[in-house]
């Protein structure tokens, strides 16, 4: 496997921990939905914005939010080929939930996060096919 890989699984991983710790309980997820809010307003965006006075939207973010950071805590640890690709395959599904979401009227600082999750997916996935060919040309 290529020494880079690991360091861009590894880098990956803390991103993912910067951005999601503000989601992984439940008083953070509200304090990030009502920054995500004053940015929305500020910027002047269209769009809905989460409800942080929901349980049921509290509750989905801290679950997403908690897993995510395992997920990362795994990946810090650990990083390798199997981890790398699957974690792509995750962020394209995160992707792909955001654009659903800014289809279906949700507040366009989703791009805010949407283009760093694309830009790492590229990044990583990128890797992975490199690491997967060195490893088909070697074996």
């Amino acid at each position: 496997m290529s020494p880079l890989l690991p360091r861009i699984v590894r880098a990956s991983a803390v991103y993912d921990l910067v951005v999601t710790t503000g989601f992984a309980l439940p008083w953070l997820a509200a304090a990030t939905f009502g920054t995500l809010a004053d940015g929305h307003r500020k910027l002047g965006l269209t769009g809905s914005l989460p409800d942080a006075d929901d349980p049921f939207t509290v509750l989905f973010a801290g679950l997403m939010g908690g897993l995510v950071m395992v997920w990362s805590v795994v990946r810090v640890i650990q990083p390798s080929l199997l981890l790398g690709a699957a974690d792509t395959v995750a962020r394209g599904l995160f992707c792909l939930g955001m654009v659903v979401a800014l289809t279906e009227g949700a507040s366009t600082v989703i791009v805010g996060l949407l283009v760093p999750e694309a830009t790492w997916g590229v990044v990583q996935g990128t890797a992975v096919l490199v690491a997967l060919r060195r490893r088909t040309l070697t074996t």
